[in-house]
């Protein structure tokens, strides 16, 4: 021990501190399996450091400081494995939390599908569960919103997992908000591995929000769904996480997310959607 407080007492001030080096060595880690596991998107060595340096940037340091603090402390063996350890218990621990939580609502989406009002948002969702059809769907009216979302502007947010880099079902998310005279719908194809974000607002010019629909839906036709799964399935206000991507401001304005009247479209029931 005396050791270890030693070394990290002469610790060079360009080398990341225990902390820091902890949790950037987390990120790294993910990032590479990531990497490993979509081997297809990321085949070149430069879409490899192009995603590893975003890793860097996050954490706002530099390669050269990565490089420089992980050879330190890699010569301080004793130090390293028992960062490397911390590291790795992190990384075991994330991965039970998210499958527990995919345990737990299996097992009430197999106790009984239709116990849940329309309102009610799982945490997590697998494709696979014996009630899962292909996807979730949510309403809320005006009430439910005033409950349960008390902020003016807020947004369904969800990340996905276990979508393979060579496969490509039409898998999309729509979020409909109905206000007294208007209709707005955000919607977003699901096309990789990542957290993805439609944003909302209860208030527009002269309307407020009166209803919301919305669901996260798989048409799937090879039968590979069983590892493709939701989590950090979520809608109101909350700080996303530094990796999420926004759908930018653009794309959620464009001809694919239509404003329009009321008076002048039909709404079609969720299971036509």
């Amino acid at each position: 021990m005396g050791v270890l407080i030693s070394s990290c007492q002469n610790r060079p001030k360009e080398v990341l501190n225990r902390k820091q080096m902890e949790r950037v060595l987390y990120d790294v880690y993910v990032a590479e399996a990531t990497i490993e596991n979509d081997y297809q998107h990321f085949n070149t060595p430069e879409k490899k450091e192009a995603y590893i340096n975003e890793v860097f940037k996050e954490h706002r340091i530099t390669q050269a400081q990565w490089d420089t603090s992980l050879s330190w402390y890699s010569d301080r063996i004793d130090l390293y494995l028992k960062m490397n350890d911390s590291v790795r218990a992190r990384l075991q621990r994330a991965r039970s939390n998210v499958d527990a939580q995919l345990s737990q609502q299996n097992a009430l989406q197999w106790t009984d599908p239709f116990l849940n009002s329309p309102s009610y948002i799982p945490r997590t969702f697998a494709f696979c569960m014996p009630s899962a059809r292909s996807g979730l769907r949510f309403r809320l009216d005006s009430i439910e919103i005033n409950e349960k979302i008390p902020d003016d502007h807020f947004s369904f947010t969800f990340s996905v997992i276990g979508l393979p880099s060579s496969y490509h079902p039409r898998f999309s998310s729509l979020l409909t908000l109905q206000y007294t005279d208007t209709t707005l719908y955000q919607w977003v194809n699901i096309t990789e591995n990542r957290t993805y974000n439609l944003p909302a607002s209860k208030f527009i010019e002269n309307d407020t929000l009166s209803q919301i629909w919305g669901f996260v839906h798989l048409q799937d036709t090879t039968r590979v769904v069983s590892q493709i799964k939701l989590y950090d399935i979520f809608l109101g206000s909350k700080p996303l996480p530094q990796a999420s991507v926004e759908m930018p401001e653009a794309e959620a304005n464009s001809s694919e997310s239509p404003v329009l009247t009321k008076k002048r479209i039909k709404m079609a029931d969720s299971d036509s959607l």
